[in-house]
């Protein structure tokens, strides 16, 4: 993919105007306190994985309206605790897999913490925890799409709120202390500004080429799923754009980007099609915290590859240690 998108030049002050719904925070303040109202039901079964260096537990915790949301947590043996602790969320199609997939974090001496994405987990990786969330209504295969009649019954909805309780269910293990990172790339990356807008002591976010941010450009840009999905259904859905994308405003993370309190460190890919680098600087450019983000000219939606994994576990040493 050759660059297609705004120069870098633009890129750096590139900060859209936001579609922010008059009654945003209430949506997501009650939405929290719906989850809340179920206690947290966490469990942590130990879970032998084959691996010496880590006490590896399998997790289950309530995620959004008290539905059980599975996980992993690998704490690294021979490490002073209560330690910090990195809570991961997953690219788009993939589940937790198994704990053998997750090593390199508590390797580096955190623990980490990786969230099932509900419904997902049979595209790349396995999953197991499904969607009991969905109301069945006429979708694009995939999830953008699910629920877009209302922000109510929008599937992302309830993954946001998963992934808050994921960070609760984390710090409430007595091996972890009170600082939370929280990661992921892609999809991940999208959900981790998400958590950075709804949770207000975070110590650091890592948001590598973030996904679901900045809808209204997304699905005009690129013909690439999973913004796709969008332009897909809209086209035989032509009389509900305007509600689609309403719905889509209460789940944008430009909006979450403004009320974030952590650092952060995001990256782009310039050739990325998946999530086009507008998309990526619209949230980074309204982002409230102190922020950097790392530039790779030529990579596409690979978070810099090898050179990205390098700088992520300096960066978490640099914030933690």
């Amino acid at each position: 993919m050759a660059f297609f998108d705004l120069s870098l030049e633009q890129l750096q002050h590139y900060q859209p105007d936001r579609h922010e719904p008059d009654d945003f925070d209430t949506f997501w303040d009650d939405t929290l306190n719906q989850a809340r109202a179920h206690d947290l039901a966490v469990s942590f079964v130990p879970y032998d994985a084959g691996l010496s260096a880590q006490d590896v537990y399998d997790v289950t915790y309530a995620g959004f309206d008290g539905q059980p949301i599975r996980a992993w947590l690998l704490v690294p043996k021979h490490v002073a605790k209560p330690m910090p602790c990195v809570v991961e969320y997953l690219g788009y199609g993939g589940g937790r897999g198994f704990p053998t997939n997750y090593t390199l974090i508590s390797s580096a001496g955190f623990a980490h913490f990786i969230m099932d994405t509900r419904g997902q987990g049979s595209a790349w990786q396995r999953g197991d925890t499904p969607d009991a969330g969905a109301n069945g209504e006429p979708q694009f295969p995939g999830f953008l799409t699910r629920g877009l009649s209302s922000p109510a019954h929008h599937y992302y909805r309830r993954v946001y709120t998963d992934a808050v309780r994921a960070v609760e269910a984390a710090r409430s293990h007595p091996d972890i202390d009170d600082r939370i990172v929280v990661s992921g790339g892609s999809q991940g990356g999208g959900i981790s500004l998400a958590v950075a807008g709804l949770v207000d002591d975070l110590t650091g976010v890592w948001a590598d080429q973030p996904f679901l941010s900045h809808y209204r450009r997304a699905a005009t840009i690129t013909d690439s799923a999973p913004y796709s999905e969008l332009a897909k259904y809209l086209a035989q859905h032509a009389d509900q754009v305007e509600r689609s994308f309403a719905t889509l405003d209460y789940l944008d993370g430009v909006n979450f980007a403004v009320r974030s309190t952590a650092p952060a460190h995001f990256s782009v890919g310039l050739m990325d099609a998946v999530c086009p680098p507008s998309t990526v600087y619209a949230a980074y450019n309204h982002y409230a915290a102190e922020k950097e983000i790392e530039v790779y000219a030529f990579n596409g939606h690979d978070g810099g590859g090898a050179y990205g994994v390098r700088e992520k576990i300096a960066w978490l040493h640099q914030l933690l240690d």
